[in-house]
């Protein structure tokens, strides 16, 4: 597969049976995929059974996609649905199970960031995202997803409108409202 076919050309050949299509498309978006739903999940297992749901709609959805939006926009919203989905069918039973002992001394090696270069630059910025991770999952499901579009992925408001199947002032909204509860976290922990 070229480089220069573009993701909705190659998701029209996916509708058609073209393997070599989808797997071009799984190449392309893999990591996107496994870093939007980590992002909202924050579970490494959880965001890799998403990410890989999500390829699997791809290619049974594929002959629905209609390009009245770019590919990329109409994968996300896959994505976040089925992260979405995936919070709402895991709420119940949360609040019945005590999480395992490893997160409760809080060693959460899924969620450090990789670490930087300098071990000593390192150490400051791995306690800084460490914060800033844990302030990001106080977030509603909705806010944490425009927020990782917005910051991640770098979609404009409208591309993350899309996604999430909401008006464009909505997104605004949760992005303003992710950036005001992250800056008051911030604060109190700082």
């Amino acid at each position: 597969m070229s480089q220069e076919i573009s993701d909705e050309a190659l998701c029209r050949r996916v509708a058609e049976g073209d393997e070599q299509a989808f797997d071009e498309l799984v190449t392309r978006y893999q990591g996107r995929a496994y870093r939007i739903a980590w992002g909202i999940l924050r579970e490494a297992e959880d965001a890799r059974d998403v990410a890989q749901d999500a390829f699997v709609r791809l290619y049974e959805a594929a002959g629905r996609f209609r390009g009245e939006a770019r590919f990329s926009t109409w994968f996300y919203r896959i994505v976040v649905n089925l992260c979405l989905e995936h919070r709402r069918r895991g709420r119940w039973w949360r609040a019945l199970v005590v999480r395992d002992v490893a997160e409760r001394d809080g060693a959460r090696l899924d969620r450090l960031p990789a670490p930087a270069p300098d071990p000593l630059d390192g150490a400051s910025q791995a306690q800084l995202m460490t914060r800033v991770w844990a302030a990001v999952e106080g977030l509603s499901s909705r806010q944490r997803a425009a927020l990782l579009l917005s910051v991640q992925e770098e979609l404009s408001t409208s591309e993350i409108a899309a996604v999430l199947d909401c008006a464009e002032a909505t997104v605004r909204v949760h992005l303003h409202r992710a950036v005001m509860a992250l800056r008051r976290s911030m604060a109190e922990t700082g």
